[in-house]
């Protein structure tokens, strides 16, 4: 089995990359980045000799190039994850999120059809998206495979449209494709310029820590590791055509995480109780912020058998712990230009 991830060396894909090289010693795994700011391969260090492993430098909107990939390679499946995937960025500049996460998608879906003729046995083409397709809830209700897409920024928008070319591709070519929408990822990698790691990073340096408009907006969150067991499992069972919606049942207002969060680096830099919180300072709202996103996963439980296996705190502590112990991995990616983006961004 020779399975391509695309966006490997990346937060989500880091993971995923390490699960299958790991747990899948006779497949064959590729990872194919185009090693952007979010990409970084000192995230796969571990597992980088490992003989079952290839990277792969590339770019997914070159479409001629991905053809000779597959044509090279032979790719059995392809589990997608590339994608431009900060709302805040996608704010500043929509095209690049145009040309990556839809022309981008749709160049692997012509390889794969080019490639893969019209056998399609053990192919698949699996496909990671985002609840923010759905919109955002009101204060009741949550997001189920049947919910209506109902994007609100350039990102989720961009994410919306490279869902429906893949069922397009599965209803008018039969191209085997399953699809995964999943809510708001935590953990070890994650790139500071999401909340929960640019406020670990900013409690160590005792910087401001930014919280849009009233810090009420909710959102559901699942740890990385419990995502990539889940991608595992949609990869291996999940039912051609279908749908799979991945939640940590763990909904936090953000102003509450991030008191969370403060109370916890409190106690492992061993800092006065409460101190932390006071770096807290709102700033001016996002454009289109959505208010409320929260995930029914009971799909992928009944069907596959997979639920979190961790609470949100247990992950938080996990995840702080990680970013403690590997102040080289942040300081090395909170520099140069990350420093330039986050004073544009959060000043």
């Amino acid at each position: 089995m020779k399975i391509l991830v695309t966006g490997g060396a990346g937060f989500i894909g880091s993971h995923v990359i390490r699960r299958f090289v790991t747990n899948h010693p006779s497949y064959t795994i590729y990872n194919l980045d185009a090693l952007t700011y979010a990409g970084n391969l000192s995230n796969l260090s571990d597992i980088e000799k490992a003989p079952n492993y290839h990277f792969i430098k590339g770019d997914i909107t070159d479409g001629p190039y991905i053809e000779n990939l597959f044509s090279k390679y032979a790719f059995d499946k392809v589990i997608h994850l590339a994608a431009e995937s900060h709302v805040d960025r996608s704010i500043e500049d929509p095209l690049s999120f145009v040309k990556t996460n839809i022309i981008g998608t749709v160049n692997l879906l012509n390889a794969c059809k080019s490639i893969w003729g019209e056998d399609y046995t053990n192919k698949l083409f699996y496909h990671i998206s985002t609840d923010e397709v759905y919109g955002s809830l009101g204060e009741d209700g949550l997001f189920t495979e049947e919910s209506s897409y109902d994007p609100n920024s350039p990102y989720s928008a961009s994410k919306a449209s490279s869902d429906h070319f893949v069922r397009a591709y599965h209803e008018t070519y039969n191209l085997p494709v399953v699809i995964s929408n999943c809510s708001n990822n935590y953990g070890p990698n994650h790139f500071p310029e999401k909340l929960i790691p640019l406020c670990i990073n900013n409690i160590i340096h005792q910087k401001p820590l930014p919280v849009y408009g009233d810090g009420k907006y909710t959102r559901d969150w699942l740890y990385v590791i419990d995502h990539a067991i889940a991608i595992d499992q949609v990869a291996h069972k999940g039912v051609v055509g279908e749908t799979y919606n991945i939640g940590g049942y763990n909904e936090w207002q953000n102003i509450d995480l991030v008191k969370l969060l403060c109370d916890i680096m409190d106690e492992k830099l061993s800092r006065k109780q409460g101190s932390s919180q006071n770096l807290i300072t709102f700033i001016k709202d996002r454009p289109g912020h959505d208010k409320r996103y929260a995930i029914d996963a009971s799909k992928i439980t009944k069907e596959l058998g997979w639920k979190p296996s961790v609470t949100f705190e247990e992950g938080l502590r996990l995840t702080i712990d990680w970013y403690l112990s590997n102040a080289d991995w942040l300081e090395n990616v909170t520099s140069g230009n990350y420093l330039e983006y986050y004073k544009k961004m959060y000043s």
